[in-house]
């Protein structure tokens, strides 16, 4: 019987994942100029690596929270929308939406010389949400975007989270030309529990998508400090 086993020697590249040095090579040795951080300098250290996931309704912005924030070329799968997705898919508060992410997003940012993140986006849409217990699978947290517009739309993700246990936070994702309502407003629309944080942020901007991560994982240490 043959091999199943490859006798090539390249490795396989993922898409949207630049490839990582193999070692050995002169030039595979990070440099600092280069912006490597000081744990990829020194070798006795090992960063503390976590998942993180973001979750919420469609067409919320999922997808450009993590391309915000990912210092890497993140990994999305993000395909055309379709005629046969019409009667599922409400474009009314996004119009102009011409993609949608079919399995996840996926980005890497560190946030401190020995913490770096890995954020997982999911699919919005109900028809993929048998997906979410492998992607959630692991994560300290979760963070649980929102849309003022449609708030209901974050209600499965709200759920969810709440029976499995995760630690999440909500972020409205405030869109250009649509009424501002304080945290507070957001947190008696959802019933939100008093214990966990609200945010009002920008998911296109990198300082305010690093906000909400760094008060996801403050909030993750302090209901499992463990």
């Amino acid at each position: 019987m043959d091999s199943v086993v490859s006798d090539a020697t390249d490795a396989p590249v993922l898409t949207g994942i630049p490839a990582q040095p193999t070692g050995g090579e002169p030039d595979s040795v990070p440099d600092p100029e280069d912006g490597a951080q000081d744990w990829q300098l020194d070798h006795t250290r090992a960063p503390i690596a976590t998942k993180v996931v973001v979750a919420g309704g469609f067409g919320v912005g999922k997808t450009t929270f993590v391309r915000a924030v990912s210092e890497i070329t993140p990994l999305q799968t993000e395909a055309l929308m379709t005629q046969a997705s019409e009667d599922t898919d409400d474009l009314t508060a996004t119009p102009d939406k011409l993609t949608t992410t079919v399995a996840m997003d996926f980005g890497r940012i560190t946030l401190d010389d020995d913490l770096v993140l890995y954020v997982f986006g999911t699919p919005g849409q109900q028809r993929f949400w048998f997906m979410w217990d492998d992607l959630v699978r692991g994560a300290i947290g979760a963070i649980v975007l929102a849309d003022t517009r449609r708030l209901t739309d974050c209600f499965p993700a709200l759920d969810y989270f709440e029976s499995c246990g995760l630690p999440y936070i909500v972020a409205v994702n405030h869109f250009e030309g649509t009424e501002r309502f304080e945290e507070a407003d957001v947190r008696d629309a959802l019933t939100v529990p008093a214990h966990v944080p609200v945010m009002i942020m920008d998911a296109r901007k990198r300082y305010s998508v690093v906000e909400t991560l760094l008060a996801m994982v403050e909030h993750a240490l302090e209901a499992t400090p463990e």
